[in-house]
Protein backbone atom coordinates (compact mmCIF):
# COMPACT_ATOMS: atom_id res chain seq x y z
CA UNK A 1 0.00 0.00 0.00
CA UNK A 2 1.11 3.42 -0.97
CA UNK A 3 1.08 6.53 1.24
CA UNK A 4 -0.56 9.56 -0.78
CA UNK A 5 1.08 13.26 0.24
CA UNK A 6 -0.12 16.19 -0.74
CA UNK A 7 2.40 19.03 -1.53
CA UNK A 8 1.95 22.20 0.25
CA UNK A 9 1.28 23.90 -2.63
CA UNK A 10 -1.77 22.69 -3.17
CA UNK A 11 -0.96 20.82 -5.95
CA UNK A 12 -1.10 17.12 -6.83
CA UNK A 13 -0.61 14.42 -4.72
CA UNK A 14 3.04 12.49 -4.92
CA UNK A 15 3.16 9.13 -4.23
CA UNK A 16 6.29 7.74 -2.03
CA UNK A 17 7.42 4.41 -2.20
CA UNK A 18 7.18 3.68 1.25
CA UNK A 19 5.05 1.18 2.78
CA UNK A 20 3.53 1.01 6.33
CA UNK A 21 2.54 -2.58 7.89
CA UNK A 22 -0.28 -2.77 9.94
CA UNK A 23 -0.34 -5.66 11.48
CA UNK A 24 1.95 -7.02 14.77
CA UNK A 25 5.61 -6.14 13.55
CA UNK A 26 7.89 -3.40 14.79
CA UNK A 27 5.49 -0.56 15.00
CA UNK A 28 3.63 -2.21 17.91
CA UNK A 29 7.05 -3.41 19.45
CA UNK A 30 8.33 -0.09 19.86
CA UNK A 31 5.09 0.91 21.12
CA UNK A 32 4.53 -1.74 23.94
CA UNK A 33 8.50 -1.00 24.75
CA UNK A 34 7.76 2.57 25.48
CA UNK A 35 4.92 1.46 27.57
CA UNK A 36 6.55 -0.96 29.45
CA UNK A 37 9.10 1.43 30.40
CA UNK A 38 6.98 3.58 31.85
CA UNK A 39 5.00 0.79 33.59
CA UNK A 40 6.86 0.55 36.59
CA UNK A 41 7.43 4.01 37.76
CA UNK A 42 3.45 4.74 36.97
CA UNK A 43 2.46 2.04 38.95
CA UNK A 44 4.61 2.83 42.21
CA UNK A 45 2.87 6.08 41.51
CA UNK A 46 -0.31 5.31 41.52
CA UNK A 47 0.41 2.93 44.52
CA UNK A 48 1.52 5.58 46.33
CA UNK A 49 -0.87 7.60 45.74
CA UNK A 50 -3.46 4.89 46.98
CA UNK A 51 -1.25 4.90 50.08
CA UNK A 52 -2.05 8.22 50.51
CA UNK A 53 -5.52 8.08 50.05
CA UNK A 54 -5.96 5.60 52.52
CA UNK A 55 -4.17 7.04 55.00
CA UNK A 56 -6.27 10.10 54.42
CA UNK A 57 -9.17 8.30 54.79
CA UNK A 58 -8.21 6.49 57.94
CA UNK A 59 -6.94 9.16 59.74
CA UNK A 60 -10.71 11.29 58.73
CA UNK A 61 -12.63 7.79 60.24
CA UNK A 62 -10.17 7.92 63.39
CA UNK A 63 -11.17 11.74 63.79
CA UNK A 64 -14.96 10.82 63.14
CA UNK A 65 -15.08 8.36 65.91
CA UNK A 66 -12.96 9.90 68.14
CA UNK A 67 -15.36 13.40 67.76
CA UNK A 68 -18.62 10.75 67.53
CA UNK A 69 -17.39 9.44 71.26
CA UNK A 70 -16.68 12.91 72.65
CA UNK A 71 -20.56 13.82 71.74
CA UNK A 72 -22.04 10.75 73.04
CA UNK A 73 -20.37 11.62 76.45
CA UNK A 74 -21.46 15.17 76.29
CA UNK A 75 -24.61 13.81 75.89
CA UNK A 76 -24.54 11.26 79.09
CA UNK A 77 -23.10 14.56 80.88
CA UNK A 78 -26.04 16.61 79.60
CA UNK A 79 -28.59 14.13 80.82
CA UNK A 80 -27.14 13.75 84.00
CA UNK A 81 -27.01 17.09 85.27
CA UNK A 82 -30.21 17.60 83.58
CA UNK A 83 -31.70 14.94 85.62
CA UNK A 84 -29.88 16.41 88.64
CA UNK A 85 -31.07 19.90 88.01
CA UNK A 86 -34.58 18.14 88.34
CA UNK A 87 -34.09 16.78 91.48
CA UNK A 88 -32.90 19.84 93.15
CA UNK A 89 -36.24 21.58 91.81
CA UNK A 90 -38.18 19.03 93.09
CA UNK A 91 -36.16 19.27 96.31
CA UNK A 92 -37.02 23.34 96.33
CA UNK A 93 -40.56 22.57 95.45
CA UNK A 94 -40.66 19.87 98.57
CA UNK A 95 -39.71 22.42 101.17
CA UNK A 96 -42.52 24.84 99.82
CA UNK A 97 -44.49 22.46 101.74
CA UNK A 98 -45.29 23.57 105.51
CA UNK A 99 -46.09 19.50 106.21
CA UNK A 100 -42.46 18.70 104.79
CA UNK A 101 -40.80 21.44 106.87
CA UNK A 102 -42.19 20.60 109.53
CA UNK A 103 -41.67 16.58 109.21
CA UNK A 104 -38.08 17.45 108.68
CA UNK A 105 -37.86 19.54 111.57
CA UNK A 106 -39.06 16.41 113.63
CA UNK A 107 -37.12 14.01 112.33
CA UNK A 108 -33.74 16.00 111.90
CA UNK A 109 -34.06 18.22 114.84
CA UNK A 110 -36.04 16.58 117.28
CA UNK A 111 -39.20 19.13 117.48
CA UNK A 112 -42.71 18.12 118.96
CA UNK A 113 -45.65 20.10 118.67
CA UNK A 114 -46.83 22.16 121.91
CA UNK A 115 -48.55 19.67 123.84
CA UNK A 116 -46.51 17.01 122.58
CA UNK A 117 -43.62 14.81 124.59
CA UNK A 118 -40.89 13.73 122.86
CA UNK A 119 -40.02 9.61 123.45
CA UNK A 120 -36.63 7.98 122.81
CA UNK A 121 -36.36 4.17 122.71
CA UNK A 122 -33.12 3.61 124.87
CA UNK A 123 -32.82 -0.09 123.66
CA UNK A 124 -33.81 -0.22 120.22
CA UNK A 125 -32.28 -3.49 119.43
CA UNK A 126 -35.10 -4.49 121.55
CA UNK A 127 -37.52 -3.66 118.84
CA UNK A 128 -36.32 -3.86 115.85
CA UNK A 129 -33.92 -6.84 117.14
CA UNK A 130 -30.43 -4.78 115.36
CA UNK A 131 -27.81 -2.83 116.82
CA UNK A 132 -28.23 0.76 116.25
CA UNK A 133 -25.27 2.78 115.18
CA UNK A 134 -26.34 5.46 117.80
CA UNK A 135 -26.26 3.33 120.21
CA UNK A 136 -23.29 1.73 119.80
CA UNK A 137 -21.22 5.13 119.82
CA UNK A 138 -22.53 5.72 122.62
CA UNK A 139 -21.30 2.73 124.42
CA UNK A 140 -17.85 3.90 123.45
CA UNK A 141 -18.45 6.95 124.67
CA UNK A 142 -19.59 5.92 127.95
CA UNK A 143 -16.30 4.12 128.90
CA UNK A 144 -14.57 7.56 128.34
CA UNK A 145 -15.40 10.52 130.45
CA UNK A 146 -16.37 13.13 128.41
CA UNK A 147 -15.83 16.36 128.78
CA UNK A 148 -17.82 19.87 127.85
CA UNK A 149 -15.96 21.01 124.30
CA UNK A 150 -14.57 24.25 126.60
CA UNK A 151 -12.72 21.94 128.89
CA UNK A 152 -11.51 19.86 126.42
CA UNK A 153 -10.25 22.88 124.80
CA UNK A 154 -8.41 24.09 128.07
CA UNK A 155 -7.18 20.33 128.35
CA UNK A 156 -6.01 20.29 124.48
CA UNK A 157 -3.62 23.37 124.86
CA UNK A 158 -2.29 22.42 128.00
CA UNK A 159 -1.20 18.80 126.72
CA UNK A 160 0.17 20.55 123.82
CA UNK A 161 2.20 23.60 125.68
CA UNK A 162 3.43 20.03 128.06
CA UNK A 163 4.46 18.56 124.52
CA UNK A 164 6.80 21.42 123.87
CA UNK A 165 8.77 21.75 127.31
CA UNK A 166 9.52 17.84 127.42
Amino acid sequence: MSIRKRSASGGAAKTTGRTVKTGKGEGNAQKSKASRSGGPIAFFVSLFIVLVAAIQLVSTFNAYANDLAHLNNLKRQEAALIAQKQELENDIARWDDESYVAAQARERLGFVFPGEQSVHVMNPEAVTGKESDAESSKSKESTEQKLPWYSELSYAFKESDQSDNK
